[in-house]
C-alpha cells in the first residue's frame, strides 16, 4: 500500500472517508505503489502528500488557490501548491505570485518560496493532483487524483459559505467550473507561468479582492505576508 488515509491529520479524514473505499483509491494506489516497486521517485515525499489538508482543515479554510500538479524538481514538491523549502530556488510561478502580490499589497517578496504561512492562515494551497513522477511534468494526471480532488472542492462548495476561489490557468478553470458563485468569489485569470503571465495575471489584484470579500463577510482577513 503506498497510499495511507492516516497520514491525513485534520478534519478532511472523517469529511474524505467514503472515498477511500472507492475503486478509483484503490487503482490509484495500484498504480503508485507499482511506480515506487519500479524504482521510480515520486514527488512530494509521502508523508508530505497531504500537507496542504493537514496545514488547513476543512474548518479553518477561507481561501482556495489551485494548482496543477506538484514541482517535479529535486527537493522541490512538499504537498503545497506553488510552495518550495526554504532552501531551494523560486520556481518563475512564483516570482510572478510575489510580483503581484507586491504590486497588489505592497507586500516585499521574501527570499523564500515556502508558503506554510498562507495555508496556516486559511488559504488552502491544493494542487488538481497531488503526485509527479521525477522530471516528468503531468506524469501522474488520470489516474484518479482528479476524483479525490474534485470531492474535496465539492465538500468545500457545498458546506461552506463566502468561500474565495483562486483559478489561474485553464485547467483549475475547469476544475472550479461546478463553484457555486452565488456564494462564493471565484477569481480567475491566465496562469503565473512566464508562458502567460503577461497575458493577463498582472495586473488583477487577487490578494486584495480575495481580503475584501472577506471583510464585507465579516470574516477575518488573509494576512499574505509570507
Amino acid at each position: 500500500m503506498y497510499l495511507n488515509k492516516n497520514l491525513i491529520k485534520s478534519d478532511w479524514l472523517d469529511l474524505l472517508s467514503d472515498e477511500f473505499s472507492k475503486d478509483y483509491w484503490k487503482e490509484l494506489d495500484t498504480f503508485l505503489e507499482s511506480e515506487e516497486i519500479d524504482g521510480k521517485e515520486i514527488y512530494p515525499p509521502k508523508e508530505l502528500l497531504f500537507n496542504a489538508l493537514n496545514l488547513t482543515s476543512f474548518a479553518d479554510t477561507k481561501v482556495v488557490i489551485l494548482g496543477q500538479d506538484p514541482y517535479h524538481g529535486d527537493g522541490q514538491a512538499h504537498g503545497l501548491s506553488f510552495s518550495v523549502l526554504p532552501n531551494i530556488a523560486l520556481p518563475p510561478s512564483l516570482k510572478n505570485i510575489y510580483k503581484e502580490l507586491e504590486s497588489d499589497l505592497s507586500i516585499i517578496p521574501p527570499g523564500h518560496g515556502h508558503l506554510e504561512s498562507w495555508a496556516k492562515s486559511g488559504v488552502l494551497l491544493l494542487n488538481t493532483v497531488l503526485t509527479v513522477e521525477k522530471s516528468k511534468a503531468g506524469s501522474h494526471r488520470k489516474k484518479g487524483w482528479e476524483k479525490f480532488t474534485d470531492k474535496i472542492i465539492e465538500l468545500l462548495n457545498d458546506n461552506k459559505d463566502h468561500l474565495v476561489f483562486i483559478l489561474w490557468g485553464s485547467p483549475a478553470q475547469k476544475k472550479g467550473a461546478k463553484i457555486d458563485r452565488t456564494k462564493h468569489l471565484v477569481i480567475e485569470s491566465v496562469h503565473p507561468s512566464p508562458l502567460s503571465s503577461y497575458r493577463g495575471f498582472f495586473g488583477t489584484r487577487p490578494f486584495s479582492k480575495a481580503n475584501e470579500f472577506l471583510l464585507q463577510k465579516k470574516i477575518k482577513p488573509i494576512d499574505w505576508k509570507v
